[in-house]
């Protein structure tokens, strides 16, 4: 016998989640394990219930859909339930199972599972486990057609209204989430596979690179003035210069951050 299909549901509006709720009930190969009004809850519940599929909005407070896909890693399967057209490609590109515009109607959203069953007949069924219990990335990711962080952040860049810069940096942090605002960031460091973002005093991890980091920032107020430094400007206090092509960036709070030429370059071309 298989295995029921545990499904997590995540929309801020409880009309929504019941409608959906109504429908899947109907099914007997599918199990809820969870519903979530907000994205800070749904990040929580992935984690801890290790879902085999979410039924996920995109527009929602506090964090938007695609942000919970960036902060779940890996992400589970994914069919997206919104009212928004607009995101469509970006998330078919990223190897959501399905995307259901609301209001989601029944035969839509058993098609939508049907096509989460056949792929999963193709890549094989995820392993075991109980709630709680983390599965193998390796096959649980490839199972559940999961998106790899990279892809998750293109659907936040895609999200945003066209030419807007990132006003915020999410980490996540076991089951927490922190919110950072760009205005409260310091300075960005490279360190291998991750980025030290360092703000108000504290110091915080993310997996990706400096590089994309910088593409998402305004770039207006930050600028790399070295290849594993990326600075905000209204921290800087002063810059030194130490030899003949040596300087070094002072923030106002007195730390010193290395400064190469070409970073040099780029920071007088700001003033």
């Amino acid at each position: 016998m298989t295995d029921p299909i545990r499904i997590i549901l995540v929309d801020d509006e409880a009309p929504a989640r019941a409608l959906l709720r109504e429908y899947l009930e109907s099914d007997p190969g599918v199990t809820i394990v969870g519903e979530c009004p907000n994205g800070f809850e749904a990040v929580k519940a992935v984690s801890q219930l290790q879902p085999d599929l979410v039924l996920l909005d995109i527009q929602m407070p506090k964090l938007n859909g695609f942000e919970v896909l960036e902060l779940l890693s890996p992400a589970p399967a994914v069919i997206f339930c919104t009212a928004h057209d607009e995101f469509a490609v970006k998330a078919f590109e990223a190897h959501a199972v399905d995307y259901l515009l609301k209001p989601v109607g029944r035969e839509r959203l058993m098609q939508a599972l049907g096509r989460y069953r056949e792929r999963v007949a193709v890549t094989g069924p995820a392993s075991p486990a109980e709630p709680g219990a983390a599965r193998s990335p390796d096959v649980a990711g490839a199972s559940r057609a999961a998106l790899t962080p990279l892809q998750a952040e293109e659907l936040v860049r895609s999200a945003r209204p066209g030419g807007r810069h990132a006003e915020r940096i999410l980490i996540r942090d076991g089951v927490a989430v922190h919110v950072i605002p760009a205005t409260q960031i310091d300075y960005l460091e490279a360190q291998d596979d991750y980025v030290a973002i360092h703000a108000a005093g504290k110091t915080w991890l993310k997996t990706t690179t400096l590089a994309r980091l910088a593409a998402d920032l305004d770039p207006a107020r930050f600028v790399q003035i070295h290849r594993s430094y990326l600075l905000n400007l209204d921290k800087l206090g002063k810059v030194e210069q130490l030899a003949k092509d040596s300087r070094v960036a002072i923030l106002k709070d007195g730390r010193e951050l290395p400064m190469s030429r070409s970073g040099y370059a780029r920071l007088k071309e700001r003033f």
